[in-house]
């Protein structure tokens, strides 16, 4: 289990607001008790007057002015800076100047900053209405401190099967437009995902830059943690919470869980040797009725990975050809040479900057499943280890996971083993595989006839 900071894979002195609904202030607070002190915490709308204990300590703030002067005196952990008393058991959030004076107080001190920026009447789901949500810095950022570097979009789970109406959704009507949803039908999970992806939902006002997090909270039940999986979406639905959000986390902040943490996997398929010990182009002899670096791509596009990236070198002319209907990203690994080490970073150096991690696949081991890269991914997305390989009969197999945090260790590998020169320095998380069959790899002529006497169909 993880805690949230690390799940969002925060930097000490980030600039987040948080919006949505079912469970904002809450994730705020949890946010703030994990990040190193001291934290800043404000809103651009209400906090009831019982919330203002959830901070360390608090103060009214109205004229910037005040605000550095407030953010001295204040020595808890948690500082909640906020506005005056609205005359209903609320406070005011902070006024655009007073807001920008306490991110740039937050920027030049490295002091990281917390914004509430919507108001959802603590249920579980909302739709936006016209002035919201009040995301602070887009029209104006401060001159001396860059705009938000994130905004958290908040969904209860809870609402899941419950009729659209005002006892379970904020602004209902709206929320029924977006989803496609008669009111009063059953909320679905594709319902809330259709929100969470609509420009004038889950989306709207995010500034580009800021990278977006969708955080599915109220995953109380193993029921609702399933239904989670639900609202993401299928990788080849085309309606995808990770084609529009860095990161979907899924929690039950009440007891202060995340269960999972989804991020896009990229697949890089090693294709660049020479196939010295096998004679010639390894990578294009065909295996049940294709070739050996088209079974590998297309296994790991089956697996959800995205983007795919085949690594190609000495025989480019013909791994390409093979591949022309595939959706793949090609790199050449001009110094294919110097061996697999070369290759590994000729992949790194190709994955987009959001790849949370990166599957590495062997093009000469064609028993390797889609459901085993899917298992990996899985074991992944409940603690962000930093490396994840299965292991069959006692051995250890491929294709290996490898998490962002090692990237940079990726780049500075050398000679002709891979990954593996990591599994001292990052200790593998071990998965159990039933079947021994992955274990089976192409290397000689030899290798090739036994594979195919044992699993020709």
């Amino acid at each position: 289990m993880i805690s949230l900071k690390d799940a969002l894979r925060l930097a000490p002195d980030a600039c987040l607001a948080l919006v949505g609904a079912g469970g904002k202030t809450r994730a705020l607070f949890q946010l703030a008790g994990e990040l190193p002190p001291p934290v800043f915490v404000t809103a651009t709308t209400h906090l009831a007057e019982e919330q203002l204990a959830l901070a360390d300590e608090w103060r009214q703030v109205e004229d910037p002015e005040q605000v550095e002067a407030a953010a001295r005196q204040m020595q808890g952990q948690v500082r909640l800076f906020i506005g005056s008393p609205d005359g209903a058991g609320r406070r005011l959030g902070l006024a655009s100047p007073a807001l920008e004076r306490l991110r740039a107080v937050a920027g030049r001190q490295g002091i990281p900053l917390l914004i509430e920026a919507d108001g959802a009447r603590q249920l579980p789901l909302k739709a936006p209405g016209e002035h919201e949500p009040a995301l602070p810095f887009i029209e104006t950022p401060p001159s001396s401190s860059p705009a938000l570097d994130g905004v958290i979009v908040v969904a209860g789970l809870s609402g899941l099967g419950k009729p659209l109406d005002s006892n379970w959704v904020h602004r209902y009507e709206r929320f029924a437009e977006l989803a496609g949803l008669p009111i009063g039908a059953p909320i679905s999970a594709q319902a809330v995902r259709r929100v969470l992806l609509h420009p004038e939902g889950g989306l709207k006002n995010i500034p580009p830059g800021a990278r977006r997090f969708a955080l599915l909270n109220q995953a109380d039940t193993p029921e609702l943690q399933s239904q989670a999986y639900n609202v993401i979406g299928e990788p080849a639905s085309g309606t995808r919470l990770l084609g529009e959000y860095h990161a979907v986390v899924v929690a039950a902040l009440h007891a202060k869980k995340v269960w999972a943490v989804h991020e896009p996997v990229a697949g890089v398929v090693l294709a660049a040797g020479s196939a010295s010990r096998f004679g010639r182009a390894k990578q294009v002899i065909e295996w049940q009725g294709e070739t050996l670096v088209h079974r590998a791509a297309r296994t790991a596009l089956e697996a959800g990975l995205s983007p795919v990236i085949v690594v190609t070198g000495a025989y480019v002319g013909e791994t390409q050809a093979a591949l022309t209907e595939l959706k793949v990203t090609l790199a050449h690994n001009s110094d294919w040479e110097a061996g697999q080490s070369a290759s590994v970073q000729t992949g790194v150096r190709a994955l987009p900057e959001g790849a949370g991690a990166a599957v590495f696949l062997l093009v000469d081991q064609p028993l390797v499943s889609a459901s085993l890269i899917r298992r990996l991914v899985e074991v992944h997305a409940e603690s962000l280890p930093p490396v994840v390989a299965p292991q069959a009969g006692g051995r250890r197999a491929n294709p290996v996971l490898f998490d962002r945090s090692t990237f940079a260790h990726l780049l500075d590998l050398d000679g002709d083993q891979g990954g593996r020169q990591l599994f001292t320095k990052f200790a593998p998380t071990w998965v159990p595989w039933h079947d021994e069959a992955i274990l089976g790899e192409i290397d000689t002529p030899e290798d090739y006839q036994r594979l195919l006497d044992l699993y020709s169909p």
